[in-house]
């Protein structure tokens, strides 16, 4: 039977039972139920609930209302049959590439200045390359070929075809296109001025009405690329001035990805609107800021960080997003093996003394702590947080904010907590000499303390309390458990291959002498073309059992405290990495990367 030359859902679900995705039986059940599933679609799409009335797609795609069914795939089971499936299935059947976009790699300009966006939206096209003078357009339907032959004789662009799902061509539709629009009206209204933050420049021309950040379009434009950030699910939002521009880029899975560039008369507009928006001052440029904004996404509870700092060219902006579903994990889910696991539970149930949790900056320390004190809370339990900021508001806490500005820092509400009548108290960072020492007070008597230190192993952590002043006494006496944590990258499950590690490489992780198989990302649409798909926890669990408090004293050296350790179980950072790679969970490059 030929191919379909038409776009129809009773073709592409007969072109699915010849590629062999649909069974017969699955091929008839959905033609019986196609026009009532289309219908359905169609009435929630424009009922003013969904997202999509406002984009423009006039009509339900068939792919749309085959991968609603969200049938398993014939002869693969677990595996659903999704439009991207569906999609990529029906380029092959028609001869074009098929392409998963990528939004990070996409040019803002090359998509909004070839196709106009009214034309864009009603026939499903967007641009997302160009090379050598050729315009690359991901378009829904393979079979409307007139539109592209009408857009390269108006345009006068030499045009290749690649296929795209129309949930994906949509999206960017609307992300860039809004940004753009945004961007784009207020640079018709910014004025020529020059940049007082920039430390080359040292005068500012007058009589000129500038941009505020109250303007419409640079509201638009801060929604947008919140948003955005959201769906890419970024860490991290950084928005940095550069001599002639700004630019955007979002940390995602630990790696920093550049997403946009915009105008530098932007760029002060865009941050007085974020500085407005987490109740900084506004007239303060020249020292750093630090502000919080609560918003929601996908129906979820959203909290932002924000931090401003004036560098060369003028405010750089950061901000850390805190998603729910990140931060409050379940702690079986977070990467523990049953050992420490089992370990850490057993410190979670003691009714007092410290637990601290170590490692840089990133490891994910925040999220351990708020899954365990969520894992704790109960009605009979009073939980209460001392943090520099707060990093995510909890209802089921008692949170205090560190103000320093104001007098009130971790010794000073540290000596005033016991009279809150805590059960559990938790401390952002132990920094100093006065905080370890208030900690110990309050583990002594009779409160759980979970807090965190830089350090760089568990072992370190008992000669770092030492170097803070704390007797080796109270360390023995309150001390219940140390865990050293990292985040590697996953590798991504769809473009995962097996490879034997060399012998260099195995010497370097200190591997007895036979191969091993271990497993790395090739790359695909599904993570970006990196190989790899988000992040598990590494966890190191220190016991402070009988025998090492025995040894804790003032003249105690680290290799004794390791030894000890060792003997009694301690499974280190590097070997709980190289069981991850080793179970495929992981690379060999990750382990190098985050054990040293």
């Amino acid at each position: 039977m030929p191919e379909p030359k038409k776009l129809t859902f009773n073709n592409l679900a007969h072109l699915m039972e010849r590629r062999g995705l649909l069974s017969r039986d699955q091929l008839h059940d959905v033609l019986a139920r196609g026009k009532a599933q289309e219908s359905r679609l169609f009435s929630h799409y424009h009922s003013g609930t969904s997202r999509r009335t406002s984009t423009g797609a006039e009509h339900v795609s068939p792919a749309e209302v085959l991968a609603s069914f969200n049938l398993e795939i014939h002869g693969s089971p677990g595996h659903l049959l999704t439009e991207d499936v569906i999609t990529d299935a029906l380029a092959s059947a028609t001869g074009l590439p098929y392409v998963k976009i990528d939004p990070l790699k996409l040019d803002l300009h090359v998509v909004t200045d070839h196709i106009p966006r009214p034309f864009a939206l009603k026939n499903l096209i967007v641009a997302i390359e160009e090379s050598h003078g050729v315009i690359t357009v991901a378009v829904a339907d393979p079979f409307n070929e007139a539109i592209v032959t009408e857009l390269a004789s108006a345009r006068r662009l030499e045009i290749r075809r690649v296929l795209s799902s129309k949930s994906d061509i949509l999206k960017i539709l609307r992300e860039f296109y809004g940004f753009r629009a945004s961007v784009v009206a207020a640079e018709a209204e910014a004025s020529t001025t020059i940049d007082l933050g920039n430390l080359e420049q040292f005068f500012k021309l007058k009589g000129h009405q500038e941009v505020e950040g109250t303007d419409t379009h640079v509201v638009s434009a801060v929604d947008f690329l919140l948003n955005y950030a959201f769906d890419q699910h970024a860490s991290d939002i950084h928005i940095e001035p550069k001599r002639e521009t700004s630019l955007i880029r979002f940390r995602i899975d630990g790696v920093i990805h550049n997403i946009h560039v915009i105008p530098k008369p932007l760029h002060a507009p865009i941050v007085s609107r974020i500085k407005m928006l987490s109740r900084m001052d506004l007239a303060e440029k020249r020292r750093p800021q630090d502000g919080r904004i609560k918003t929601t996404f996908s129906n979820k509870d959203i909290e932002l960080r924000v931090s401003t700092v004036p560098v060369a060219f003028g405010e750089k902006v950061v901000i850390r997003v805190f998603d729910p579903d990140i931060l409050l994990q379940d702690l079986d889910s977070m990467g523990f093996y049953p050992r420490e696991l089992a370990l850490y539970n057993s410190f979670l149930r003691r009714p007092n003394g410290i637990i601290l949790v170590t490692g840089p900056t990133g490891s994910g320390k925040t999220t351990t702590l708020y899954s365990s004190l969520r894992s704790l809370s109960s009605p009979e339990v009073n939980i209460v947080t001392v943090e520099d900021p707060i990093e995510m508001v909890m209802e089921e806490f008692n949170q205090i904010g560190v103000q320093q500005g104001i007098g009130v820092s971790f010794d000073t509400v540290l000596r005033n907590i016991l009279r809150q009548d805590p059960d559990i108290i938790m401390i952002g960072e132990i920094r100093d000499r006065e905080t370890a020492e208030n900690a110990v007070q309050a583990a002594l008597t009779g409160h759980l303390v979970l807090s965190t230190l830089h350090t760089n192993d568990s072992a370190s952590t008992i000669i770092r309390l030492l170097d803070l002043g704390v007797p080796p006494f109270l360390i023995s006496a309150t001390l219940l458990g140390i865990v050293a944590q990292r985040l590697v990258r996953k590798i991504c499950p769809a473009c995962k291959k097996i490879r034997i590690l060399s012998q260099d490489e195995s010497d370097y992780l200190q591997l007895p002498g036979k191969s091993y198989a271990v497993w790395e990302g090739e790359g695909c649409k599904e993570c970006r073309g990196t190989g790899y798909k988000g992040r598990s926890g590494l966890f190191e669990v220190m016991d402070m059992n009988d025998r090492l408090k025995a040894l804790v004293s003032g003249s105690v050296g680290l290799a004794t405290i390791v030894a000890a350790a060792r003997k009694e179980g301690l499974v280190s950072l590097r070997e709980i990495a190289i069981n991850k790679m080793l179970e495929g969970v992981t690379t060999y490059e990750e382990v190098v990367s985050m054990t040293g």
